[in-house]
């Protein structure tokens, strides 16, 4: 029976089998249906599957557990049988192999973001990897094949979480887009260095390209690492063939490759997603009649590590809103809406009004019900025409990518927009585009830790990005949350993130805030949002429609009593209540956020400046 770590150390070119998903597809089982399941469903299938592999030549056939972690099978309520399901797949992949090829055991990522891109801590996910590991040590795998990460912190968890169990061969492998980099921005080398450094005893890369980035990424593998190296390409990229995705790269052309591939420095070579039993066949007769030029790879020069490139400078060095959060002087914010076309004329016009009127910030805010133009555009828009007020933009993670965010990110400290209000964004309101849905890619505490990075000039790979980029971070802090504990507590983890300042909810009541933050232990400097209030109807409205929005019931029946005055006077009294809120907080917080139309702003500001 093969062993798998002599094949890792035997210095000659072993095969590796190819997709599951694609053969399980192609024999009618359909995407909605869970995989991984099939080991207990339908074992015969998954096993008919493993032998062909085998008789094709695969000297290393991977167990069907791709997704079978608790988070995964969570979605198909079958977390509770994760041990279960990866225990029948070992047995069922041990069985196909009947003594002529190694069983790995398969795990994949989480699918989920973990500490400090997400909430998931990093123990959590080592504990969700671990009870995949522990069915398949109980169904005998002879190691384990680690695939298709693209964080290299949740890949470590995966491999502790091996290490912490047995002593088994681990094979690690990440996939890298056609920039030859991760989606969080790590790249080949620095994958190879981080196996190396835990103890890997394989690396390499597998999935999203087919066998030329491979090649590319493999080596500046061998530049840094001894490691025996692993490649599984896709069968190319795939293409769109009426409603289907299909994988048009021949068999022969991925087998003619492998003479390249091992070259680059491979000793292990199979397929990923669109290769078959064929692909398999094909390679393990090309591999028969080459064996490498070399029987080690040859380590070239090595790469630096960077945790923190650059020191972050100190936050009244950053910005103007940065200085006055530094000093104490006492910010006054103002809140406004991108316009829905492209012409800006009239938003500039009132941002120039409120900055006479006194605002010193104007705040760009992402609206959640339709299209407008972008915060950014916004924001640069107004730095340009309106010098006595800086802008703050609103930035939400909401229908965001992380490489999307890095791109946005970079781009405002090169153009001078260092200031951020980050928030994971509420759900699309009505709109003109009713079959939209959002997706969160990381959250605001996940993006803080990202910020921090970039004000340090590493990204979230670790790779420098050319100095520190300067940026002032602002996150939401919800005073009025029902459930205060997890507040607090998302709260801390905003601060130990990196954040420089927040922003409330809007405040109707000032003892209640003042009440809140006597239960904050970290302190960073805190914006009071207040909303003017137009009418009795807008009160009630808030108080009894929005979640998120406290406001007292005298503060409703003064409204009323005004509103029976006529609607200036309503208009009025808003603008003295939030004023009165403003002035008793005085002391507590660093400044106010005004969310109104300009005209009540501008009345609001001009009582605030008459009255400080």
């Amino acid at each position: 029976m093969p062993d798998l770590r002599s094949l890792l150390s035997d210095g000659r070119v072993h095969v590796l089998d190819g997709a599951m998903g694609t053969m399980l597809y192609d024999r009618g089982v359909f995407v909605n249906v869970c995989y991984d399941e099939l080991n207990a469903t339908r074992p015969g299938l998954v096993e008919d599957v493993h032998g062909e592999y085998v008789r094709a030549g695969a000297e290393i056939i991977e167990t069907n557990t791709f997704g079978a972690n608790p988070v995964k099978l969570s979605s198909f309520r079958l977390e509770e049988r994760t041990g279960e399901l990866n225990r029948l797949a070992a047995e069922i992949a041990v069985r196909a192999a009947g003594g002529r090829a190694a069983v790995a055991g398969a795990i994949g990522p989480l699918g989920i973001r973990i500490e400090p891109l997400g909430p998931t801590s990093r123990e959590e996910a080592r504990d969700y990897f671990g009870r995949q590991v522990d069915g398949l040590l109980e169904g005998g795998v002879d190691g384990f094949i680690l695939e298709t990460f693209a964080d290299l912190v949740e890949l470590e968890q995966a491999f502790r979480a091996v290490r912490d169990r047995c002593d088994l061969p681990v094979i690690v492998q990440v996939t890298v887009g056609e920039d030859r980099k991760t989606t969080t921005g790590a790249s080949a080398r620095q994958a190879a260095l981080a196996a190396m450094e835990w103890g890997a005893d394989a690396v390499g890369l597998n999935c999203s390209v087919g066998p030329a980035v491979v090649r590319d990424g493999l080596e500046r593998m061998a530049e840094v690492t001894t490691l025996p190296l692993a490649a599984q390409p896709n069968a190319g990229l795939p293409r769109a063939v009426g409603d289907r995705k299909m994988y048009l790269t021949r068999p022969d052309y991925t087998a003619r490759y492998a003479r390249h591939l091992i070259d680059a420095g491979a000793r292990l070579l199979g397929g990923c997603c669109g290769t078959t039993p064929e692909h398999i066949r094909m390679i393990s007769a090309r591999v028969a009649s080459i064996q490498p030029r070399r029987t080690s790879v040859r380590v070239t020069r090595d790469v630096a590590s960077h945790a923190a490139a650059h020191p972050a400078p100190p936050l009244a060095e950053r910005s103007g809103l940065g200085r006055r959060l530094a000093t104490g002087e006492f910010v006054t914010s103002v809140r406004v809406l991108p316009p829905r076309g492209w012409d800006t004329t009239a938003l500039v016009e009132d941002c120039r009004a409120l900055a006479a009127a006194g605002a010193n910030v104007i705040a760009i805010h992402e609206d959640r019900g339709g299209a407008r133009l972008d915060v950014l555009a916004t924001a640069s828009v107004i730095a340009r025409t309106c010098p006595g007020a800086e802008p703050l933009v609103h930035y939400t993670c909401r229908d965001r990518k992380l490489p999307r965010m890095m791109s946005d990110l970079l781009g405002a400290a090169a153009t001078g927009l260092h200031n951020l209000l980050l928030l994971t964004g509420d759900p699309p309101g009505p709109g003109p585009y009713p079959d939209y849905r959002s997706v969160v890619d990381i959250d605001s505490i996940g993006l803080t830790n990202v910020v921090t990075g970039l004000n340090t000039g590493v990204d979230p790979s670790g790779s420098e990005i050319g100095g520190s980029a300067g940026l002032v971070t602002g996150v939401a802090l919800n005073h009025t949350a029902r459930d205060r504990e997890r507040e607090l507590g998302r709260f801390r983890w905003k601060v130990d993130a990196g954040a420089d300042f927040a922003v409330t909810q809007p405040v109707f009541d000032a003892a209640q805030l003042s009440g809140f933050l006597a239960e904050i232990e970290q302190r960073i400097p805190v914006i009071a949002g207040v909303v003017p209030l137009e009418s009795a109807r807008q009160a009630e409205f808030l108080q009894n429609e929005v979640p998120g929005v406290h406001v007292p019931d005298r503060v409703v029946e003064r409204m009323r009593r005004a509103q029976a005055r006529g609607a200036g006077r309503a208009a009025a009294a808003g603008v003295e209540i939030a004023r009165e809120i403003a002035e008793a907080l005085q002391g507590e917080v660093a400044g106010i956020q005004i969310a109104a139309e300009r005209a009540a702003a501008e009345a609001l500001l001009g009582s605030w400046k008459a009255t400080s």
